[in-house]
């Protein structure tokens, strides 16, 4: 898994940089996704990142990704409505 944040100040970019991220995973907060990891898809990111999005970058604006093993997603503690993200919503039982 991959978490992605940002604080990126140009509105415009901004929105372009969220509508690129979700095609990659989905939103968990305002500038906060979560991705299935896999190098190809962190690769892609980061190519699109390099080429479309860093040029136009200011002093300001930042990008984190953080890679996340099996065992520290297990870790992860759910709160709220968090804690249905998890569970199925059809039970077959």
């Amino acid at each position: 898994m991959l978490l992605i944040t940002y604080d990126i100040s140009d509105t415009r970019l901004r929105t372009k940089f969220s509508k690129m991220i979700m095609k990659y995973g989905r939103r968990l907060q305002l500038s906060v996704y979560e991705l299935n990891n896999s190098q190809r898809t962190l690769n892609n990111i980061l190519i699109e990142i390099e080429h479309r999005f860093k040029p136009k970058f200011d002093e300001t604006d930042s990008v984190m990704i953080i890679p996340l093993c099996k065992a520290d997603k297990a870790k992860i503690l759910r709160m709220g409505y968090a804690v249905h993200e998890e569970k199925s919503v059809v039970s077959f039982e």
